[in-house]
């Protein structure tokens, strides 16, 4: 295997970390600067739409550049938008950092599968990708337990020096390790989304969007759902994070091999389905238990909802590819946009739930996200069943 593969992977690690460890970073964070957890909620929003605008957009920009360049300077950026964030005196300030950090994030995704791509040739191209998108995976499964555990042991400014260290390391490799004149395809934005038009993917993005919003709805206020809901102590949430991670990556592995055998199309709907479930169960465990019940049953819950969660991801991105092959750059990389827009959502939605109802409520409207995607998929089946795609 090509190494520098394996840079690209810690680079994404490094940026998907940020995300996911906000799911307990919130509680610490909105306690220091004194303002509600649904406030600080808007931290995951601004990152998630920065990442969603910035890869498409700034990819657009960048263009032609050296991709050495592009992605050294994405993750400089990246590091100063943490140091931003680690010595930040007020929210606002806190907010700022997200937009650098999102908007260089989306970049770097954007640009480091091209890179991937180029590196391994047109005939490894599936494997290139899946070895960068599995530094996301393993951002889940071990990035965001840690990053929760440092939070929790030396505050949540500790969590973003962490991993800014982490950013100078990987920037400084890739500097050194890629080829120079490694040079991209210049496409404008319109001839990006132009992608869009093609045959069952304006649906495909939109089970997306629905999916992860009524996933992260849950997810991004996992540490409220956790302290107050189930009454847990805050030293539970890296543990809770760290079974969630297991299970990603058990639904991660899985998951395209079982695609190959069902068929990606059914494996997608059994996700929907499970997830529905499992945000019912939630909901309804911590409204009818008492804590000594609720509590158990949150953790016992963490790597079944892994291995559902992220059973999706592949799958999807397999039925994306499968619609129109030829630009599967293109379809992939408006996927991802999709999945970020969906996070922002989940994140407002959710903010706004714990405002008016209680953590326990969250669960129940996570499901009906999960539901709507459903009936989309099955009221337009139709439209995409004559589509060249894996079942």
């Amino acid at each position: 295997m090509d190494m520098r593969l394996i840079w690209l992977a810690v680079g994404s690690f490094a940026m998907s970390t940020v995300g996911f460890a906000f799911a307990s970073l919130l509680p610490l964070i909105a306690a220091d600067t004194h303002i509600s957890v649904p406030m600080a909620g808007y931290l995951i929003m601004t990152f998630s739409l920065s990442y969603a605008v910035g890869a498409p957009v700034l990819s657009a920009v960048a263009g032609t550049v050296d991709r050495r360049r592009v992605l050294a300077c994405a993750m400089l950026i990246f590091v100063a938008g943490n140091l931003i964030a680690a010595s930040s005196s007020s929210f606002f300030t806190l907010l700022a950092a997200q937009v650098v950090m999102g908007a260089a994030a989306g970049l770097f995704a954007a640009t480091a599968q091209a890179t991937a791509v180029a590196l391994a040739g047109p005939e490894h191209r599936a494997f290139a990708i899946s070895i960068v998108v599995g530094g996301t995976t393993f951002a889940v499964a071990v990035g965001a337990p840690i990053a929760s555990l440092i939070g929790t042991l030396w505050g949540w400014r500790g969590t973003f020096f962490a991993i800014a260290a982490l950013g100078v390391i990987c920037a400084t490799i890739l500097w050194i390790w890629l080829p120079h004149g490694l040079r991209g395809m210049k496409l404008t934005l319109s001839e990006r989304f132009a992608a869009v038009g093609k045959p069952g993917i304006l649906p495909a993005l939109a089970t997306t969007l629905l999916y992860l919003a009524g996933g992260f709805i849950v997810i991004s206020y996992l540490g409220p759902l956790a302290l107050e809901g189930a009454g847990l102590p805050l030293i539970a949430l890296p543990g809770m994070l760290l079974c969630f991670g297991v299970g990603a990556v058990i639904g991660n592995l899985g998951s395209g091999f079982l695609a190959d055998k069902i068929g990606a199309t059914r494996v997608v709907v059994l996700s929907l389905v499970f997830s529905l479930l499992v945000c019912l169960i939630i909901a309804l465990g911590l409204k009818f238990l008492p804590q000594s019940l609720s509590g158990p049953l949150l953790i016992g819950i963490m790597v079944p909802w892994g291995i559902i969660g992220w059973s999706f991801p592949p799958a999807q991105a397999s039925r994306i590819v499968g619609y129109a092959p030829e630009v599967a750059h293109l379809t992939l990389s408006l996927n991802a946009s999709a999945m970020y827009f969906g996070i922002a959502i989940g994140t407002v939605v959710g903010g706004r739930v714990l405002e008016f109802a209680k953590p326990s409520d969250l669960g129940l409207v996570a499901a009906l996200f999960a539901a709507v995607a459903l009936v989309l998929m099955w009221a337009t089946r139709s439209k995409t069943s004559s589509v060249a795609m894996p079942a």
